[in-house]
């Protein structure tokens, strides 16, 4: 879900408790997480940022390889090669939950009336060129915009989205789309909702031309970064 505080709703400095999977802001004395670990005895904290796990309320680093696998599963990475043998294998991989799916062939939750625009969601990420740049994080993440603008949100939710159909290591056999469709919802000033149907097409549409145009894009006849 959105990487929010569940309490102060900050996307600043937010933690994932390991136990009940809620989000809450900090880990100092007296923070939300910290009272959280207090309270209900949980105690272990992943920071969804640095990706470090603490423990607290004792406030001490955790270091253990075991916990790698959630840590990939927020954050997928591919290589080159990875991303160039994609089509050339049809291995199935096996999911935490012990399901077995094929990567880039998972579900995505409806979380009210998204289905139209899981269903172009799905369909870009099987779009070869389309899919292979998104992949690779290094092709868009230094790409310069305007001081406050917004619509590059889409770029890399977009990615992150991509990473996560295609992860060989997923916890379960379908992934949640409610980040990415809320930034759909704020770049599209509300125009494309969670909780109302729209047209597939129209969509489809919108968010082509939104991620040309985020990626430096113009309306003449000039390629933007993809």
């Amino acid at each position: 879900f959105e990487k929010l505080c569940s309490i102060s709703l900050s996307h600043i400095n937010v933690y994932a408790c390991l136990v009940c999977g809620k989000y809450f802001q900090g880990r100092g004395l007296k923070s939300h997480a910290y009272i959280h670990s207090v309270q209900f005895s949980h105690h272990v904290f992943l920071n969804l940022h640095t990706l470090k796990f603490y423990c607290l309320p004792d406030n001490y680093e955790i270091i253990d390889s075991s916990l790698e696998d959630i840590t990939y599963v927020l954050r997928p990475t591919f290589t080159t090669q990875q991303i160039a043998n994609l089509d050339k294998q049809a291995k199935l991989s096996r999911a935490y939950d012990g399901t077995t799916y094929l990567p880039g062939i998972v579900g995505l939750n409806n979380i009210k009336a998204n289905d139209y625009a899981n269903a172009v969601l799905q369909a870009l990420s099987n779009v070869p060129p389309l899919r292979n740049y998104f992949l690779e994080e290094e092709n868009y993440k230094n790409i310069q915009r305007p001081p406050g603008d917004i619509m590059f949100l889409l770029v890399q939710r977009f990615g992150e989205l991509m990473r996560k159909l295609w992860n060989p290591r997923n916890f379960k056999a379908h992934v949640s789309p409610h980040e990415m469709l809320q930034a759909v919802v704020l770049c599209s000033k509300k125009n494309f909702q969670i909780t109302k149907q729209g047209d597939g097409v129209d969509f489809l549409s919108w968010f082509l031309n939104a991620l040309h145009s985020a990626l430096g894009g113009t309306k003449k006849k000039k390629k933007s970064e993809w």
